[in-house]
């Protein structure tokens, strides 16, 4: 997701970064350089074209620069989609070391999911998401993993452990 601009707020002490998505508020405090007043204080912010315009970079007065992905702005925002990438994610870290651990041959893996051998080596991508937590869930079972299912109060979710 590209960022299409973005503007410090000094009353709310937080960015905001416009997307095709939306404005999205992401706090001073959870950057790395912490902006303030003084030599602190932020001259400039833009989305990064190094990175593609998928992260924004700042500038404070004594010429410190940090740059923040787009996907840290989201995953504080809680946005669904990010939240749904991350759970994938962590299924397919978790399905790559099993694999590492197990005596079955991934054809064998590959027959009992009833997949083709390239359908089997993109639900071991983690940068693919076109797979299913129901994909991963079976893979894991194979593999001789539990997959369980925890929910928790809003109040002490956050990142996924």
């Amino acid at each position: 997701m590209k960022i299409l601009s973005v503007k410090p707020n000094n009353r709310r002490k937080a960015f905001e970064v416009c997307t095709e998505k939306g404005i999205f508020p992401f706090p001073y405090a959870k950057v790395g350089l912490r902006p303030g007043s003084g030599p602190n204080r932020i001259t400039d912010a833009y989305p990064d074209p190094e990175t593609g315009g998928e992260a924004f970079t700042y500038r404070l007065a004594s010429g410190a620069e940090d740059t923040v992905h787009v996907d840290a702005v989201l995953e504080y925002n809680q946005d669904p989609e990010v939240l749904g990438e991350l759970i994938l994610h962590q299924l397919t870290l978790e399905c790559r070391k099993a694999l590492e651990e197990t005596e079955l041959s991934k054809r064998a893996l590959i027959r009992a999911l009833g997949t083709s051998p390239s359908q089997f080596y993109r639900l071991l991508d983690p940068t693919y998401y076109g797979k299913s937590v129901g994909q991963m869930a079976a893979l894991l079972q194979l593999l001789g993993k539990r997959v369980e299912v925890v929910v928790r109060p809003a109040s002490s979710f956050g990142a996924i452990p």
